[in-house]
């Protein structure tokens, strides 16, 4: 079997430090589907403007040198605890694939490279590559009675502050980027195994933007945001 992707996810996301783990825990977070030349085709959408969800089948392009492992640390265990790969999420996986249940906002027929999904709720990085997309079904992917495993509840999230020396930029953003940096930030992006508050500085690049934070007493703090290329 050879895969091809269908599509290339331009995403608010420039990198992998500071992207959400899982789908739907920023949900400000957009992002746009773009397809390629070969699947941009009106019929090949038919349809789809009915359903509220998609499931994406995406690469993790940016691990794909790394190999796969049979056991993995999840950080939702502190990065200390090994587990299967197939109970987890990882991105070491023996095909390099995820998938991920995104929003539909929209879809743009106006653009010269339409049609183009707008979407929200992403978890993915900018220039992920996409294999293939299928609507969501909520009556047969919703189950009432699941069981999360070691995942039975979302993750906590810190208190976001903005500090002065960066509150003139932030401000400055558009709502939806404040509201998904301070989304992206509140979880806690640093790796599972360097939570300690020691008032390090750390940076991820957010709509566009390298965002710079420290997190000390239980609390995120913005203290620097400077433009940079990448993202949306």
């Amino acid at each position: 079997m050879i895969l091809d992707p269908i599509a290339t996810v331009r995403s608010c996301f420039g990198g992998k430090f500071g992207t959400p783990r899982q789908p739907g825990l920023c949900p400000s977070a957009w992002g746009t589907l773009v397809f390629h030349a070969p699947y941009r085709s009106e019929e090949a959408i038919r349809g789809l403007d009915g359903f509220s969800h998609l499931w994406l089948i995406f690469g993790f392009h940016q691990c794909l040198d790394q190999g796969w492992h049979p056991t993995v640390r999840p950080p939702r265990l502190g990065g200390n605890q090994r587990i299967g790969v197939f109970a987890s999420r990882s991105t070491f996986r023996p095909n390099s694939l995820g998938l991920s249940l995104v929003r539909l906002e929209g879809i743009d027929r106006a653009v010269p490279d339409g049609p183009v999904l707008q979407l929200g709720g992403v978890d993915l990085i900018d220039g992920t590559p996409v294999f293939d997309i299928k609507p969501y079904l909520p009556y047969a992917e919703a189950p009432p009675e699941v069981a999360g495993g070691f995942a039975r509840q979302a993750p906590p999230r810190l208190p976001v502050i903005v500090h002065a020396t960066a509150s003139a930029a932030f401000i400055s953003l558009p709502a939806r980027a404040q509201a998904l940096i301070r989304e992206a930030l509140s979880l806690d992006p640093r790796p599972a195994t360097q939570t300690a508050d020691d008032a390090r500085v750390f940076g991820a690049d957010l709509c566009g933007h390298n965002v710079r934070f420290t997190i000390a007493d239980g609390t995120c703090q913005i203290v620097q945001i400077e433009a940079c290329s990448g993202g949306l």
